[in-house]
C-alpha cells in the first residue's frame, strides 16, 4: 500500500535523530552563524546561476564574435552544465568528508577566476573550456552550500526556511544573469563583472563561514570520481554531437563509452570502503524521486528556456536587453514564488509541490504554441507567467527533497546527486531543443512548436514520476 504523503515538517522531523548523530561526527571549530551562512551561500549560488544563464541572451553576439556555427552553439550553452554534471556528485562527497567550507571557498574563488578568464576567449573551444571550468567551480558551490545550511539550521523549521531562501536565490540568479548580460555593452564585460563580484563573495565567506564535515574515514574515492566524471563527459558529448546525426560513429562510440564507464563506476562504488554514493540509496523511492525531479527539470524546463531567448532574437528581431526583460517575467516570478513557497509546507508535501510545478510548466508552454511564428512577443506573456509559477515551485521543493532523500550527515552528497541529474537533463534538453528547432529544413517557428510539445510531454512524465516514486509502507 502507498504511504500517505507527509508534510514537510513531519518529514524533516524524522531526520532529527540523524542530525544529532551528525553533530557527534562533524568536526567544527565553533557554532555556525546561521544568518551569514544563509546569506553567503545564497549569494554564491546566485552568482553561479548568473554565470550559467548569462549566455542565454548573448548567444547570438557570442557566436558571432567566436565564429561559432549553428550546429556548434550547443557547446556554448552546454559547457557549464557539462562541468556541473561531471563534478557535482564528486564535490558533494568531498564536501561531506573533507570540509564543506573548504570546498565552498575553493569553488567560489575558482568561479570568480574562470569567469573572468572566459571574457578573454578568442575561439569556440577556448570559451567552451572556460565554461566547463566554470561549471566545475559551480559544482563545488552548489553541492557544499546545502551541507553548510543543514549544519547551520538543525531544526526542521529552520531548515525549511533556509532551503526555501536558497531555492529562491537559484531562481534569482536565473533571473538576474540575463538581465546583467543584456544591459552591458558586450558579453566580455559581463563576464569580467560577474567574476569580480564572485571573488568579493569569496573574500567575505572566508571570514564568516565555519567548517563542518561528516568524516567516514578511509581514502577519497579518486577512482570512482575519475570514472564517473569521464562517464558524464562521454554522455554529454554524445548528446551534444548528436545534433549533427545520431547514427554517426563518434556519437555511438561516446554512448558506448558512457555505458561501460557507468558500469565500471558501479563496480568501484560497490567495492570501495568510502564510496561517493551509497548504491543502496538506489533502492529508496525517495532518493529515486529526487533524482527524477532533477532530471526532468533539466530536460523539460532548463532545456527549453536556455535556447528560447536566442531563438526570439533570431525570429522576432529582439535585442538582448529586450529579451532579458521579457524573460524576467518568467524568472522573476519564479524567484518570488520560490521565496514564498515555504508557506505551503503545512498543506502541500514537497513531492506534490514538484508535481504541481511540472504541470504548471506544461500548461504555460502549451499557451506559447505558435508564439514564435506569430511575429509578436506578447503572445508569450501568459505562458511565461504560468511557467514562472511552476518553475518557482520546482526550485523551492528541489533542495528540500534532495537533503531529505539521504541521511542528514550526507546532505551535500544528496544535493550533488540530485543536481547531477538536473544538469545531465539540462545538457540533453538543450541539445534536443536545438536539434528540434533547426532540423528537418523547416521554419524555426515550426521547430519551436515541436520543441515545446516535447517539453510539455517531458514535464508530464516528470510529474508522474515524482508522484509514483514514494516510500512504501
Amino acid at each position: 500500500m502507498s504511504q500517505p504523503a507527509r508534510t514537510t515538517e513531519t518529514t524533516a522531523a524524522r531526520a532529527l535523530p540523524q542530525t544529532s548523530q551528525s553533530s557527534q561526527t562533524s568536526q567544527t571549530s565553533q557554532t555556525p552563524r546561521a544568518t551569514p551562512t544563509l546569506a553567503l551561500t545564497s549569494a554564491a549560488t546566485a552568482m553561479a546561476l548568473m554565470t550559467y544563464t548569462a549566455p542565454v541572451v548573448t548567444l547570438p553576439d557570442t557566436a558571432a564574435a567566436l565564429h561559432t556555427s549553428v550546429s556548434a552553439q550547443a557547446w556554448l550553452l552546454n559547457g557549464t552544465p557539462l562541468g556541473l554534471a561531471a563534478l557535482l556528485l564528486v564535490a558533494g562527497s568531498l564536501a561531506d568528508d573533507y570540509g564543506r567550507r573548504r570546498i565552498f571557498l575553493a569553488g567560489t574563488v575558482a568561479l570568480g577566476l574562470t569567469t573572468a578568464f572566459g571574457a578573454l576567449a578568442t575561439s569556440t573551444w577556448l570559451f567552451t573550456l572556460a565554461r566547463i571550468t566554470q561549471g566545475a567551480a559551480s559544482a563545488a558551490i552548489l553541492a557544499s552550500s546545502l551541507g553548510l545550511l543543514v549544519h547551520a539550521f538543525p531544526t526542521p523549521r529552520g531548515r525549511l526556511h533556509a532551503t526555501g531562501v536558497w531555492g529562491a536565490f537559484v531562481s534569482g540568479g536565473i533571473a538576474v544573469g540575463p538581465l546583467v548580460a543584456g544591459s552591458l555593452p558586450n558579453w566580455r564585460l559581463a563576464y569580467e563583472i560577474l567574476g569580480a563580484a564572485t571573488l568579493v563573495i569569496a573574500a567575505l565567506s572566508a571570514r564568516a563561514l565555519t567548517e563542518s564535515r561528516a568524516p567516514r574515514g578511509g581514502r577519497p574515492d579518486l577512482a570512482g570520481a575519475t570514472v564517473f566524471s569521464l562517464a558524464l563527459v562521454s554522455l554529454v558529448a554524445a548528446l551534444t554531437l548528436g545534433r549533427d546525426g545520431w547514427l554517426r560513429a563518434p556519437v555511438a562510440l561516446l554512448f558506448a563509452a558512457a555505458v561501460v564507464l557507468i558500469a565500471a563506476f558501479a563496480l568501484i562504488e560497490h567495492r570501495t570502503r568510502t564510496p561517493m554514493i551509497d548504491l543502496a540509496l538506489l533502492r529508496r523511492p525517495r532518493f529515486l524521486g529526487s533524482a527524477a525531479a532533477g532530471l526532468f527539470t533539466g530536460l523539460a524546463v532548463i532545456g527549453l528556456f536556455s535556447f528560447l531567448p536566442a531563438l526570439l532574437q533570431r525570429t522576432l528581431g529582439m535585442t538582448p536587453m529586450a529579451t532579458a526583460w521579457l524573460f524576467l517575467l518568467w524568472s522573476g516570478l519564479s524567484f518570488t514564488v520560490a521565496l514564498q513557497a515555504k508557506r505551503l509546507a503545512g498543506r502541500v508535501s514537497p513531492r506534490h509541490q514538484l508535481a504541481l510545478g511540472f504541470v504548471l510548466h506544461a500548461a504555460g508552454v502549451l499557451t506559447m504554441l505558435g508564439a514564435v511564428g506569430s511575429g509578436s512577443w506578447t503572445r508569450l506573456l501568459p505562458g511565461l507567467l504560468i511557467g514562472g509559477v511552476g518553475s518557482g515551485l520546482l526550485n523551492a521543493a528541489l533542495p528540500l527533497v534532495s537533503v531529505e532523500s539521504v541521511p542528514t550527515e550526507r546532505a551535500a552528497m544528496g544535493s550533488g546527486a540530485q543536481q547531477t541529474f538536473r544538469y545531465i537533463g539540462s545538457c540533453a534538453g538543450v541539445a534536443l531543443t536545438i536539434a528540434l528547432v533547426t532540423s528537418g529544413g523547416g521554419s524555426p517557428a515550426h521547430g519551436a512548436n515541436v520543441a515545446m510539445v516535447v517539453s510539455v510531454g517531458l514535464a508530464l512524465v516528470g510529474a508522474l514520476g515524482v508522484l509514483l516514486l514514494r516510500e512504501r509502507a
